[in-house]
């Protein structure tokens, strides 16, 4: 009999031949869903009680142009929206400042005041959605003008439902949207825990992101244990602040990606739910809904190729059946032409039905976590998490996240995983079906959604508008409030709220935390 050819995930567990009740790692869990550690599932019934929500991340050049987007979405069916924000608004900056140009509107939505906000949701009731907004280092001002809104539309805030990532480690890590050094924006994340603990209690503080880790290259095993890692941080920095876990706890959700390896992606959630139930235990929680691992998955836009690009669309369509079958709390499906351009809006329509083709025609929702049993899922459940734990534990080593990250290790880890992966796919050891397989002559009948440069011109125009009409003493007097907060190290966030209730610019609040903490290189 010739030797058998060596088969592994793309994180190095091997795959055996067959999986019996005998092999190594095949262990079920003792636990049942809905209880702690929550392998099989958050909730007893999962999907037969609730669905997941079908989220569809949309944002793109001004507020009025998202909304109509928005709009169109939940006529669709969507049950939460999901905002992307332009760059300039990610990092600090007005659509008008120099350093805002050839960006303006174009990865997301811009939002430079009150009146975008009010504009992007116009006709949509904040109470009546949930609404995600993938915003970090500027978290703390888009959440304020989302609370400012909501207070104008005369919204009872106890009622108000969402998350903004406002996952900063990971931007230091993986993406590179941060502003400020990372012990003062653990400081800023903080505050905004504090602050909806009392004020905002359905609000979801913070969304830790394996999301941008996966796609800058990790592996699946590296995406959790940075994550759950970085997770740890917030959750000790909080404690520090005098927060207590069982209630913070219950408002820290987690965002995923999901690739085209259904079973090791199936395993990876099982296995990190499981992880943080334990981790947050050893951390002093004692309420088990603190314990719980909740989070949002997006299918994975680096999986998806330029060439053949209606090939995503099955592609996008396993990784949602990963998504589900591992017991995602809701999921966004990227649109089959994301390595072209932004999703048109037959794009987004197509990657919203997937979801609700899984949903109601597949019967994966139909009983909760569908592959437990499987010898091959429960073993490599069990060596993902194992895999994991060796990873967090050379972490705490080093003294955790913050310090991980300021040593480069985190970043040097996924650096390499990316490098290998690509290596493969040259050396034709990976296939890429369409890629490095299987191509074809392609006729460019693909239509591309374009943004125009003009949007620049309009923002600029609104800005100088506000600017005009509003109370100028009134805009200086909230940002030396706002720096006074700072200074003395008071929670910042009902300042950050006034002050964009008075029509400041979320370049102006960036920039007094600025003159304070500097910015990170």
């Amino acid at each position: 009999m010739s030797e058998e050819k060596k088969v592994q995930t793309d994180s190095g567990i091997e795959i055996d031949r067959l999986y019996t009740v005998d092999s190594p790692h095949n262990s079920p869990p003792a636990d049942q869903p809905g209880e702690y550690p929550f392998t099989r599932g958050v909730q007893p019934d999962m999907y037969r009680g609730k669905l997941w929500t079908m989220r569809q991340y949309a944002g793109f050049s001004t507020a009025e142009e998202s909304n109509k987007r928005y709009h169109y979405l939940l006529s669709q069916g969507v049950m939460g929206l999901s905002v992307a924000f332009d760059l300039p608004t990610q990092i600090g900056y007005d659509s008008d400042h120099a350093l805002s140009e050839g960006e303006v509107g174009k990865v997301g939505v811009a939002i430079d005041s009150i009146e975008d906000m009010a504009t992007l949701f116009k006709g949509i009731r904040l109470e009546d959605v949930s609404t995600s907004m993938t915003i970090n280092a500027t978290g703390y001002i888009l959440l304020s003008l989302y609370v400012a809104l909501a207070k104008q539309q005369g919204a009872d805030l106890k009622k108000i439902s969402g998350t903004i990532q406002n996952d900063i480690l990971k931007e230091y890590a993986a993406r590179g949207t941060y502003i400020y050094p990372p012990k003062p924006s653990m400081r800023i994340i903080t505050d905004i825990f504090e602050w909806c603990a009392s004020d905002l209690p359905k609000w979801n503080t913070i969304s830790i992101s394996g999301y941008h880790i996966r796609e800058a290259g990790s592996t699946a095993v590296q995406e959790i244990a940075f994550t759950l890692s970085n997770g740890k941080a917030y959750v000790q920095a909080a404690q520090e602040k005098g927060l207590d876990i069982n209630v913070f706890g219950k408002r820290l959700s987690f965002f995923f990606n999901a690739h085209n390896n259904l079973f090791e992606e199936v395993a990876k959630f099982r296995a990190a739910r499981r992880m943080w139930a334990k981790m947050m235990k050893s951390l002093g929680a004692t309420d088990p809904k603190a314990m719980m691992l909740r989070f949002h998955t997006q299918t994975g836009g680096s999986t998806l190729t330029a060439q053949q690009p209606m090939n995503n669309i099955s592609r996008v369509t396993i990784q949602s059946l990963a998504a589900v079958l591992g017991g995602t709390q809701s999921l966004h499906t990227n649109g089959y032409d994301e390595a072209l351009s932004l999703p048109t809006e037959e794009a987004a329509r197509i990657a919203l039905r997937t979801q609700q083709i899984v949903a109601f025609e597949s019967g994966a929702p139909d009983t909760v976590d569908p592959l437990a049993g499987s010898y091959f899922i429960e073993s490599m459940t069990n060596e993902v998490e194992e895999a994991a734990w060796k990873l967090i534990e050379k972490i705490d080593a080093m003294g955790g996240s913050v310090s991980a990250i300021e040593q480069g290790f985190i970043q040097d880890e996924i650096a390499r995983s990316a490098y290998e992966y690509q290596r493969q796919i040259e050396s034709n050891e990976k296939i890429i079906v369409g890629v490095n397989k299987f191509q074809v002559k392609e006729d460019g009948s693909i239509p591309i959604f374009k943004i125009d440069d003009s949007i620049r011109t309009l923002q600029s125009e609104k800005l100088a508008q506000l600017r005009a009409n509003r109370d100028n003493a009134k805009v200086d007097q909230c940002l030396q409030l706002l720096n006074d907060h700072v200074v003395s190290g008071q929670n910042i966030m009902p300042a950050v709220i006034e002050a964009v209730e008075n029509k400041c610019t979320l370049g102006e609040i960036a920039d007094t935390l600025r003159e304070v903490y500097g910015e990170y290189r």
